[in-house]
C-alpha cells in the first residue's frame, strides 16, 4: 500500500503488476472446466460460454479404461448392456487430466475423459469449433491444367512413405493425382497400385490389362470416345480408386484423357439451380453392367449426388451409358429428371469443367471414383492400357494411418492422456475410435 504513494517505486509498482498479470495469465491457463451431476446427464462448463452436457449412461459406455477397452485392439470390453439405463454417477471431479466419474458398483469403478476428447464428441449441445475438422477439397475446373498435383515415381517407392503420404494426400484434395517417372510395364504399375493397398477384384479382374478387342463385354475395351463418367455405378460399393498408364500406343492418335471435378460441377448446380440438385440428390437412378455372359450386375440405384451427416458432398455416381430403365419414376417426375440431367450435363461437358490430358507412357494417374469423373476421346490404332480398383475403405485406411504417422505426433492434441497407447502409438482416445 505504502509503495503506491512513493513515485520514487515506480519502477517496483510496474514489476508488481507484471507479476500480477502474469499470476492471473497462468490461473486462467490452469481453470479447469466445471463439472456437476444432474439428473440423467453430467453437465460441463468449459468457460462462462461454453456449456455442454453428457448422459451417464452414454459417458459409462465410453469409458476407456484397460477394463472397459483393449488398449491393445482398440475393442469395447465392457458389456454395454449391464449398464443400468438409470445409472448415475456417484461423483463427478474435475482433474487436470479430464473429467473423473465414480460409478455406483460393487467393485467401484473410476473413468477418466480427456477434457479435449469430450470437446470433439460434444452433442448436447455440439461445440463445432472442436469437432475434427473435416479434410480440405479442392474444387477445380479447367485451369487445373496449369498446375496439375504430381508425384514422382520415386517419391511413393521410398521406403519412409513420405512419398506416398503425398500421393495419397493429392487426391484427397483433389480428387486426382498424377504419378511420373513409372516404368512403362504392368508389372511396375501393379507393384504401384499396391502401395496403396490389396487391388480389388472385380468382372474385370484383377489386375487388368487391356486393348481395344473387346476381350470384355464393356466400352471401354473400344476405340469409342467415353463421356466423363464414374465407375461400378452398379455396384452398391463402388471401387474408391482407379488408377490408369498407358503403356503404348502405336500406329494412330486420339485418346485424350478427360478428367472432371464432379464436386466442382455439383458446386456449380447447387448454386445455379438448386432445385436440380435436389432432385439429383434424392432419386434413385438404377444402373446394370450386363455385357459378360458370366456376370450380370445390377442395382435399383442410388442418388446421382450422395450426401453424409452435415449434409456435405460425399459421392457422385454418374454413367449415362450404364444407366438402367428409369420406369419407378412418377408422372410428375420424368420431364423434371430429364431437364435436372440436361443442366447437369451441361456443367459436366462445359470447356470450364473438362480438363483433357495426353496420357504417355511413364506417367500413371489415380482418381477418387467418387469424386472425379474419366472419360477419354475416341483413337485408332493400337493402345494398351493397365490399371487397377483400389477399395474405399483400403485408401481411406491407408490415408489415415499416414496422417497419423506424419501429422498427429505425441502430444499434438493438448489435453490427451497416452496410458492407453500401445506400441504403435495410437492412443484409445484417438479422435477416430
Amino acid at each position: 500500500m505504502l509503495l503506491a504513494y512513493c513515485s520514487d517505486y515506480s519502477p517496483v509498482i510496474k514489476d508488481l503488476h507484471d507479476i500480477r498479470d502474469k499470476i492471473e495469465e497462468y490461473t486462467r491457463e490452469e481453470h479447469l472446466p466445471v463439472s456437476r451431476i444432474d439428473d440423467r446427464k453430467v453437465v460441463i462448463g468449459f468457460d462462462t460460454e461454453e456449456w455442454t452436457r453428457f448422459h451417464h449412461v452414454w459417458l459409462r459406455d465410453h469409458c476407456r479404461c484397460p477394463q472397459c477397452f483393449h488398449p491393445v485392439t482398440k475393442q469395447r470390453l465392457f458389456n454395454t448392456f449391464d449398464i443400468s439405463p438409470d445409472i448415475k454417477p456417484v461423483k463427478v471431479e474435475s482433474k487436470p487430466a479430464g473429467l473423473e466419474v465414480l460409478w455406483p458398483s460393487s467393485l467401484p469403478h473410476t473413468s477418466l475423459y480427456p477434457w479435449s476428447w469430450l470437446k470433439q464428441h460434444t452433442y448436447d449441445p455440439a461445440l463445432p469449433q472442436y469437432k475434427h475438422p473435416l479434410s480440405e477439397k479442392i474444387l477445380w475446373g479447367s485451369r487445373i491444367q496449369q498446375a496439375p498435383p504430381t508425384v514422382t515415381y520415386e517419391e511413393v517407392m521410398s521406403g519412409d512413405d513420405s512419398g506416398l503420404y503425398k500421393w495419397l494426400s493429392n487426391v484427397d484434395k483433389f480428387g486426382f493425382s498424377f504419378v511420373t517417372g513409372v516404368p512403362p510395364t504392368a508389372e511396375a504399375t501393379e507393384e504401384l497400385a499396391t502401395r496403396i493397398a490389396f487391388i480389388r477384384e472385380t468382372q474385370y479382374g484383377k489386375f487388368w490389362e487391356f486393348t481395344s478387342d473387346l476381350a470384355k463385354g464393356d466400352t471401354a475395351y473400344t476405340t469409342f470416345a467415353l463421356g466423363a463418367h464414374t465407375d461400378n455405378t452398379y455396384f452398391t460399393d463402388p471401387c474408391g480408386l482407379q488408377l490408369f498408364h498407358l503403356l503404348s500406343h502405336i500406329d494412330g492418335s486420339g485418346g485424350q484423357t478427360l478428367l472432371v471435378d464432379g464436386f466442382y460441377v455439383a458446386s456449380l448446380l447447387k448454386e445455379l439451380r438448386p432445385s436440380a440438385y435436389d432432385f439429383l440428390s434424392r432419386v434413385s437412378v438404377p444402373a446394370h453392367a450386363a455385357g459378360q455372359p458370366g456376370s450380370l450386375y445390377t442395382a435399383k440405384g442410388y442418388p446421382v449426388l450422395s450426401h453424409g451427416e452435415g449434409g456435405e458432398l460425399t459421392q457422385v455416381r454418374w454413367n449415362n451409358d450404364d444407366r438402367s430403365t428409369m420406369s419407378h419414376l412418377n408422372v410428375a417426375e420424368v420431364e423434371e429428371w430429364y431437364d435436372a440431367i440436361r443442366v447437369w450435363n451441361k456443367h459436366l461437358t462445359s470447356p470450364d469443367s473438362e480438363y483433357w490430358v495426353q496420357l504417355a507412357p511413364g506417367t500413371a494417374v489415380v482418381v477418387d471414383n467418387h469424386r472425379v469423373l474419366h472419360g477419354r476421346s475416341a483413337f485408332d490404332g493400337k493402345r494398351r492400357m493397365c490399371g487397377a480398383y483400389i477399395g474405399a475403405d483400403e485408401y481411406r485406411s491407408k490415408l489415415a494411418v499416414l496422417k497419423e504417422r506424419f501429422e498427429e505426433k505425441e502430444g499434438r492434441d493438448a489435453g490427451i492422456v497416452h496410458d492407453g497407447r500401445d506400441v504403435s502409438g495410437r492412443s484409445v482416445w484417438s479422435p477416430k475410435l
